[in-house]
């Protein structure tokens, strides 16, 4: 008798080491509360209202702060919005110990500005398809970026990211 472990035969430990693991919805899920519970001490402690949404959204955890006077968490261009959320991150992550992919909202600015990226996108890419060569967009952030290469996938055509950061920008190429 051979005391050799066998790699195809799932032992009661693997079974349970899968079983205790939650979901990746669960996981997401948990990122959510704990960004929440984060966010929920900062606003106490800005002394600011605000209202709490958590979602699931295309295999990231979405946190969304709406309320009253916000602007001031967005700032300038989504400066401190962008600053906040990487941040929030960071607080996941220490709770966690995994990178977390979170989005954060506030006062509806990202999806206005997803909204505004899209339809400019759809400008761009009618452009490319009409000329046949490719069209380089202004520079952008990272989260831009990625809306206007989603948009640019769902049209069928490809696109690329040039340049280095700040000034990386989205260059979208002829089928």
């Amino acid at each position: 008798m051979s005391n050799d472990v066998n790699p195809d035969v799932e032992t009661d430990e693997t079974v349970s080491d899968e079983a205790a693991r939650p979901s990746k919805v669960e996981r997401l899920e948990n990122e959510g509360e704990i960004a929440a519970d984060y966010l929920e001490e900062l606003l106490d402690i800005a002394d600011l209202d605000g209202d709490l949404d958590m979602d699931v959204e295309s295999d990231r955890a979405s946190v969304s702060i709406v309320g009253g006077e916000l602007d001031q968490l967005v700032g300038r261009n989504g400066e401190v919005l962008d600053a906040l959320q990487e941040l929030t991150r960071l607080a996941v992550y220490r709770e966690t110990g995994e990178r977390s992919r979170l989005m954060l909202d506030i006062g509806g600015h990202r999806a206005d500005q997803r909204h505004r990226l899209v339809a400019l996108a759809e400008v761009k890419i009618a452009e490319v398809k009409e000329s046949g060569e490719s069209v380089s967009l202004e520079p952008m952030s990272s989260f831009e970026r990625k809306v206007v290469h989603d948009a640019v996938a769902a049209a069928g055509l490809t696109s690329e990211s040039e340049g280095a950061e700040p000034k990386r920008y989205v260059v979208i190429l002829p089928s």
